[in-house]
């Protein structure tokens, strides 16, 4: 498969995925967790499908689209074993969904920041919440959800937080 067919599939995942997670959590209170703004894409969808929400974005620094970052308050700029902790704690119960997108490009270094994910989290999440993800991210309290139709496996994870 060609580079580019590949990114269309992993980009049509990723809006699947997106879609579903929205519409599994539509009944329930709760705010966003955008890890890993990049170059804004998700975060933007993220804002056009669920425009009740608020959304709360990580990232080490900024590298999106002006029209795709966040103000100020929304915002955790920095190292991401800094930020999450201090939003855990200021957001506790309070999370809906938690969409993570932070490969690096270094598998290590991929897992080591999924596995932090994963334990710091939990104290935020609502009951119900979603975590969806790019990488594996195993969450304490979690169980796995199905994919939508036509995303691969391992393409995505979902996982719900049972509280």
């Amino acid at each position: 498969m060609s580079r580019l067919n590949s990114v269309i599939r992993r980009l049509q995942a990723q809006r699947d995925c997106l879609n579903a997670a929205a519409e599994m959590i539509k009944d329930q209170d709760g705010i966003v967790l955008e890890v890993g703004l990049g170059n804004g894409r998700t975060f933007d969808h993220l804002r056009e499908i669920m425009p009740d929400r608020e959304i709360f974005v990580f990232d080490r620094q900024i590298a999106a689209h002006p029209k795709c970052i966040p103000d100020d308050d929304h915002l955790f700029l920095g190292d991401i074993f800094e930020t999450l902790p201090k939003a855990v704690e200021r957001f506790k119960g309070k999370v809906a969904l938690v969409h993570s997108d932070v490969g690096t490009g270094d598998e290590a270094l991929n897992a080591k920041i999924a596995s932090f994910i994963g334990s710091t989290l939990p104290p935020a999440l609502i009951k119900g919440a979603i975590v969806a993800s790019d990488q594996k991210i195993d969450v304490p309290g979690t169980i796995a959800e199905p994919l939508p139709e036509g995303v691969p496996k391992d393409r995505y994870f979902f996982r719900r937080y049972q509280g």
